[in-house]
């Protein structure tokens, strides 16, 4: 007969009395009620958790967007990567972003990034207001850890702050990504002392003592998924100390218009510890900045080397083999997108899993990138938090703050009450 453990349990996690580092438990079977619908001793069901999920430079449409609506649509090459999620997410297109087309200073890449995620105009420095994931976070972001993480993973220095941040406080107040995994894996595990920060040994050693008292309150299935969890997080803490020693040196100080180093590694770390972070408790909102906004790397990893994502997406679209190599671009923005949807699916909580009580929403600043559209966007979301629907493609209208309402209302429970630019709910949803 299993011990019950307390959702305090769950929240404190494992460590030593005197140390600094706390590693936080995964959702333990002893923590549900006996239908595994709700932690124990909880008045509500399972939390809600919202991730923002962003990539710049917009999409080749004909490779991206379904020709097909409702059930049966076809995954187009750009899409193909989430073909074994198919019930799992909801590809929504048709919405107008209307803030992005108030007149601002800078190129249309500033006021659409605006627009985007805060469905305010440009003020000429930054954002007209708070991020979308910011009303989410001030609504449900109090009771955990961290109000919400904001995670990157592009090393770009080039850009000015409305292209390398998407959360914002508030007016013109940035709130950076964390671009460096072992910052991010300190930040979580909260690890200080010199052997760690050399890398000299592993955090877990610090917690093993009392983790091993805590497996032996345990029923056989929750021993093993905390082993799994533990050893995920070693894999994750070794896969980090590989890294080359020059690394952050290359992320806080790249040379000017320097490409990416690593970044389908980096992308999949940065994933991996945000998948940590939201199984044991410590927020339930964050940001994912895979690339910044109008973004200039190259693309080493797929073979394309010649032109800058950015140019890709403008003279050199204009030819069959640019157009080609842009899909190849956007296909692997959805397979780093489809690899965190994975983690989550694979998670186990209650009687389902992280993705079912997760809402992923996928974003870009524009459409059609060589237009630089601000209608018509393209988004997806991923999750089955409040009932959303999936296994479809929606053509739709409205505005993104009409979807930002939807999602925020009726799939997680943050009653943000409005949102800039919405007028509606997406009852299609």
């Amino acid at each position: 007969m299993r011990t019950p453990l307390s959702r305090r349990t769950f929240l404190r996690g494992v460590g030593l009395g005197g140390s600094a580092v706390r590693v936080g438990l995964p959702p333990l079977a002893a923590m549900f009620n006996s239908s595994g619908t709700a932690y124990a001793g909880a008045k509500a069901a399972k939390p809600s958790r919202f991730v923002f999920w962003f990539n710049g430079n917009g999409i080749p449409e004909k490779y991206w967007i379904p020709r097909e609506t409702g059930e049966q649509f076809e995954f187009t090459p750009c899409l193909n990567p989430l073909a074994p999620f198919r019930e799992d997410i909801h590809i929504v297109t048709g919405l107008d972003s209307p803030a992005a087309r108030v007149p601002q200073p800078g190129n249309s890449h500033y006021p659409s990034m605006s627009g985007l995620i805060s469905g305010q105009p440009f003020t000429g420095r930054g954002a007209g207001g708070p991020s979308f994931d910011q009303h989410i976070a001030r609504k449900i972001g109090e009771e955990t850890r961290f109000r919400s993480l904001q995670i990157g993973v592009s090393q770009e220095s080039f850009g000015e702050a409305i292209q390398r941040n998407m959360s914002w406080a508030d007016r013109d107040r940035p709130l950076p990504p964390e671009m460096l995994p072992h910052q991010l894996f300190d930040r979580l595990f909260g690890k200080r002392e010199a052997s760690w920060i050399n890398r000299q040994s592993s955090i877990l050693d610090t917690v093993r003592q009392e983790a091993a008292a805590l497996a032996g309150r345990l029923g056989a299935e929750d021993k093993s998924r905390l082993d799994e969890y533990l050893g995920s997080a070693r894999d994750v803490e070794r896969a980090i100390a590989s890294l080359p020693p020059e690394y952050h040196t290359l992320v806080e100080r790249p040379a000017e218009g320097g490409d990416m180093r690593d970044w389908p590694r980096i992308a999949k770390l940065q994933s991996d510890l945000l998948v940590h972070a939201l199984a044991s408790g410590q927020t339930r909102v964050a940001s994912y900045m895979l690339t910044k906004c109008q973004g200039l790397s190259r693309f080493p990893w797929l073979g394309h080397t010649s032109q800058r994502h950015h140019e890709y997406t403008h003279g050199q679209v204009e030819t069959p083999r640019g157009m080609r190599i842009l899909r190849d671009i956007c296909r692997w923005h959805v397979e780093e997108f489809a690899y965190l949807v994975g983690k989550l699916k694979s998670t186990p909580e209650g009687d389902g899993n992280l993705l079912d009580n997760t809402v992923l929403l996928y974003v870009h600043e524009h459409a059609e990138a060589n237009a630089h559209k601000n209608n018509n966007l393209a988004l997806i979301l991923a999750g089955h938090g409040g009932g959303m629907k999936t296994g479809l493609h929606t053509r739709t209208t409205g505005t993104v703050g009409d979807l930002y309402l939807t999602v925020a209302e009726e799939f997680i429970g943050a009653r943000i009450g409005s949102f800039p630019t919405a007028d509606r709910k997406l009852t299609e949803l």
